[in-house]
Order: structure tokens, then C-alpha cells, then sequence
């Protein structure tokens, strides 16, 4: 087991694009469905596997293109340390107080450990000055709990 990193920022209006952040349904529209709705599953199939964006679903970070993994960690503290890095960067610019708050952010790295320890997936999401998003992730790998069928991007 171990842990890719994801880190995620960019305009609020893009992350609101949640159809490109789920994947296709597995089956494509039957024969004689709505060109409109046959051309919007095409393009999701699409775009969701080599789109930047955070899938709405952790585990689908997998399947996302390997450029887009920031880290790999074999141990869980590891991984919360990174995670703890990149809060620590982005604290000045969480528009909410309480997020900015260390206290906060320390209980988070550790919750985030705790979690990675025992195989979970760890997601955060912090709104940021101008209105931009931030979007934190770490995602177990080999297998993940969630979706064991997905595969490591690695290799």
C-alpha cells in the first residue's frame, strides 16, 4: 500500500463544473437517445479520464493522468507531512478563519494520518481570496478501499 498526493486550485467557477468531475455512466446512452445527450456522454467519456479537475468521487483521482500525482509516500505520516506542508502554504489565503487557524490545521494533518493509516482517502477543500478553490487530496493506492478495481497511475 501507499499514497499519492493531489493538489488542485483554480477558479470556484471551474470546480462548479461538476459534470466534468464525475465520471460517464458505464453504459452510454441506448440507440435513438437525443444527439444532445449522446454528444454530452461523448464528451464527458472524454474529458473526465484528462481533466485537472477533482473528481467528485477521491478514488477516481486515480485514473487521472500520472503528471498530476504531486507525491508518493509508502508510509501514512509521510503523507500527512505533505499535506501539512501545502496547508501550512496555503493558510494566508483560506478566506475563512477558522481554516486559517494552526490548531485546526495540526488536528487536520493528524486526522489525515490516522486515516491514510489504515488505507483510507483523505480530501480537502479550502476556499481561497479571488474566489479560487483549493483541493487536497490523498488517495491510497494498491489497492484503494473504495474502488480496489482502479489501478495505480504509476505503473
Amino acid at each position: 500500500m501507499h499514497h499519492h498526493g493531489y493538489l488542485w486550485t483554480g477558479p470556484k467557477e471551474r470546480f462548479d463544473h461538476e459534470a466534468l468531475r464525475r465520471p460517464p455512466h458505464p453504459d452510454p446512452p441506448p440507440a435513438g437517445s437525443k444527439p444532445e445527450l449522446i454528444q454530452r456522454y461523448r464528451e464527458v467519456a472524454a474529458e473526465f479520464p484528462t481533466s485537472d479537475l477533482p473528481p467528485l468521487e477521491t478514488a477516481y483521482w486515480l485514473i487521472k493522468p500520472r503528471t498530476l500525482v504531486r507525491g508518493t509516500w509508502g508510509d501514512a505520516k509521510e503523507a500527512a507531512a505533505w499535506l501539512g506542508e501545502q496547508l501550512a502554504q496555503y493558510a494566508p489565503r483560506f478566506t475563512s478563519e477558522k481554516d486559517r487557524d494552526t490548531t485546526h490545521l495540526a488536528l487536520r494533518v493528524n486526522d489525515a494520518k490516522e486515516r491514510l493509516g489504515w488505507g483510507g482517502d483523505v480530501s480537502l477543500g479550502f476556499y481561497l481570496d479571488r474566489p479560487s478553490y483549493l483541493s487536497l487530496a490523498v488517495v491510497t493506492c494498491s489497492p484503494n478501499r473504495a474502488a480496489p478495481e482502479l489501478t495505480c497511475p504509476l505503473g
